[in-house]
C-alpha cells in the first residue's frame, strides 16, 4: 500500500513540474485569471492530461491491480481452504454420528440378547424346580399313600374285629340267634367287598 502512494505521489509531482512552468508563463504574460481556463493552453493541457492518465494506468496495472488481484485471490483461497475444511469437519461429523449409531445400535442387540439370555435361564431355572418340587411332592405322595395304607389295614382290620362283634351282639338281641365270631366276619368282609 505505501509502494502504491509512492508512486501515485511521483506522479503528481511529475505532472506538476510539467504544468508548472507553463503556469507561470502565462501568469507572465499578464492575462488575468486562472491559466487552466485560457483557451490557447487548452491542447497542452489536454495533452498532459492524457500523459498523466496513461502514466496512473500503467502505474496501476503495473503495481496496484496485481496487490488487488493478489489480495482477492488470497482471499478466495482462504475462503475455498475454509470451506474444504468445514466440508472436511462435515464428513468427521457424519462419521462420528455414524460410528454413534452403529455403536448404540450394537449396545441395543446386545441387551436385548443378555435380557434374553436371562429370561431363558430364569425359565429353566423355574421349570428345573418345577420339576424337582413335582418329584418330591410324588415321592411324598407315595410315601404317604404307603403310610395311610400300613395305617389302614390294622384300622380296618380291629374295625371288622368290632363289626362282627357288633353283628354277634345285633344278632343275639335282635333275632335271638347266636352267630360265631367267623360267621360275623365272613359276613361283615362280604357287605364290605359289596360297599367297595
Amino acid at each position: 500500500m505505501a509502494a502504491l502512494v509512492r508512486s501515485i505521489a511521483k506522479t503528481g509531482l511529475a505532472a506538476a513540474s510539467v504544468l508548472v512552468p507553463g503556469a507561470a508563463f502565462a501568469a507572465s504574460e499578464g492575462k488575468g485569471g486562472m491559466p487552466q481556463f485560457d483557451s490557447a493552453t487548452f491542447p497542452s493541457q489536454l495533452f498532459w492530461l492524457a500523459v498523466i492518465l496513461v502514466i496512473f494506468f500503467f502505474v496501476m496495472r503495473s503495481s496496484a491491480l496485481p496487490r488487488i488481484g493478489e489480495a482477492l485471490e488470497a482471499r478466495r483461497q482462504k475462503i475455498d481452504d475454509d470451506l474444504d475444511k468445514a466440508a472436511a469437519h462435515r464428513e468427521e461429523a457424519e462419521a462420528a454420528m455414524a460410528a454413534y449409531e452403529k455403536a448404540l445400535a450394537d449396545a441395543a442387540a446386545e441387551a436385548h440378547s443378555i435380557q434374553r439370555e436371562a429370561a431363558q435361564a430364569i425359565a429353566a431355572k423355574a421349570a428345573e424346580r418345577r420339576a424337582s418340587l413335582s418329584a418330591r411332592l410324588a415321592e411324598d405322595t407315595k410315601a404317604a399313600e404307603a403310610r395311610i395304607a400300613a395305617a389302614k389295614e390294622p384300622v380296618i382290620a380291629s374295625l371288622q374285629d368290632v363289626a362282627a362283634e357288633v353283628v354277634q351282639d345285633a344278632a343275639a338281641k335282635l333275632a335271638g340267634v347266636k352267630v360265631s365270631q367267623a360267621e360275623a366276619k365272613a359276613a361283615v368282609a362280604a357287605a364290605l367287598k359289596e360297599a367297595g
